[in-house]
């Protein structure tokens, strides 16, 4: 599999700078197509085995519930912790112990984060709920900086100027992502692709789409952990993890 996202770049302005802007191509990757060799065939086959384990884990569990919640909070403090939040899973649970519990910034952040995924779980498992799509990605991300650091940047909605990431200024930075004006359309394709039923595995299609999200960069902040927990929910669909001699049905390079 190509180790690089595939695209283009596109002159654009950010803080009065000239700069070159990513536009990934849409999925799946077709520039080159996307190929899955022996090497990558054995890893996958090795992260679907230790899903299917997960999943008899939860079956095995006196309390599902319970276990559920353990995960859950796991991910979330996980999921802050790398945007560079400090509060710790005990932080969390003395936080949830508490009736009326004291002022917490950091603790917050991760409490949102539990209220974005219980509200695109609970969204995805009604029938009258939102099924996975932008719009309910921004609900989530409407809900995940709600009344923290960086809460005046546009909650629930994509960003309407350009961005960067990395360097001191957007001549120097790391990576560009697309124009503002370029969302709509990559988004669109994007969204289609979540409900493709194409013959890659589940896992690889998951990965494809939490790269595409991230390079697209739709929010001002708060990309990285809508994209997390993306994947969450993307896995948290009915278990359908490849069998091992499907890998060879698929287009290998030996």
């Amino acid at each position: 599999m190509s180790k690089r996202i595939t695209g283009r770049y596109e002159k654009a302005i950010a803080g009065g700078e000239k700069v070159d802007a990513f536009i990934p191509f849409d999925l799946p990757p077709a520039r080159p197509a996307l190929l899955i060799d022996a090497k990558l065939g054995h890893r996958l086959h090795e992260a679907e085995q230790a899903l299917v384990r997960l999943d008899l884990a939860g079956e095995m569990v006196p309390s599902l519930d319970w276990f559920i919640y353990a995960f859950v909070r796991k991910e979330a403090v996980i999921s802050s912790q790398i945007e560079g939040t400090q509060a710790s899973l005990v932080d969390l649970l003395a936080f949830e112990a508490e009736e009326e519990p004291p002022p917490h910034a950091e603790v917050e952040e991760i409490t949102n984060y539990l209220d974005a995924l219980a509200y695109a779980r609970d969204q995805l498992a009604s029938k009258r709920g939102l099924p996975l799509s932008m719009r309910l990605l921004n609900g989530a991300h409407k809900r995940l900086m709600r009344g923290v650091r960086d809460s005046d940047k546009q909650p629930g909605e994509l960003r309407r100027t350009q961005n960067w990431l990395g360097g001191s200024r957007p001549g120097n930075a790391a990576y560009v992502p697309p124009p503002p004006d370029k969302l709509p359309q990559l988004l669109s394709e994007f969204e289609k692709y979540i409900h493709v039923d194409d013959a890659l595995p589940k896992l690889v299609r998951t990965g494809l789409l939490h790269v595409q999200f991230e390079t697209i960069h739709p929010y001002l902040d708060g990309n990285g952990r809508i994209g997390r927990l993306m994947i969450a929910l993307l896995l948290d669909q009915p278990a359908n993890w490849t069998a091992p001699n499907k890998i060879n049905s698929l287009q290998t390079m030996n």
